[in-house]
């Protein structure tokens, strides 16, 4: 017989690693810029798209934190557990997206991790296809700010699971 244990989310399991700093609390000044930096990120870009930006680059960041919390304001707002299930394997799972939310992934990919030292050119084309100039400076805005929360929430080790989306209050 198997017993499963509920563990309280206050009190992490003994092989999680404790937070070591509340990065909001040590520089509230910075943390409130980011907040500001995030809201502008936001605007002009679609809620669906950036919900789907966020998600992907925090799963390549390996952030749990923002895992927890973008998948569920993405899906508190409407979007499908199929398609946030498949974002890590979009490219195998491309009739879930759009053209644009495809062009979009792979522009967040690229500036994500960087591991030849830029974005490739016809990636970067790929995107300028779907969006604008204007659309496509706010991608890559979104994907530069997902980018640095993911790394003060790495970082600092912000711990999953605690956070609640605002339509859910």
């Amino acid at each position: 017989m198997t017993t499963i244990t509920a563990h309280s989310p206050a009190q992490p399991l003994a092989h999680e690693h404790p937070a070591r700093m509340n990065f909001a609390e040590r520089v509230p000044e910075y943390y409130r810029a980011m907040l500001r930096l995030e809201q502008e990120a936001a605007r002009g870009v679609d809620p669906v798209l950036y919900h789907l930006i966020k998600i992907r680059a925090s799963q390549i960041n390996h952030c749990a934190f923002c895992l927890d919390m973008h998948t569920k304001d993405a899906l508190a707002e409407g979007e499908t557990v199929e398609r946030v299930v498949q974002l890590g394997a979009w490219r195998e799972s491309r009739h879930f997206y759009t053209e644009r939310e495809l062009a979009a992934l792979a522009l967040t990919e690229a500036v994500t991790v960087l591991t030849d030292g830029f974005v490739p050119d016809e990636v970067y084309a790929a995107a300028a296809e779907h969006f604008d100039e204007e659309e496509l400076a706010r991608v890559i805005g979104a994907v530069v700010v997902i980018n640095a929360w993911n790394r003060i929430a790495v970082t600092t080790r912000m711990t999953p699971g605690h956070y609640t989306p605002r339509s859910a209050q």
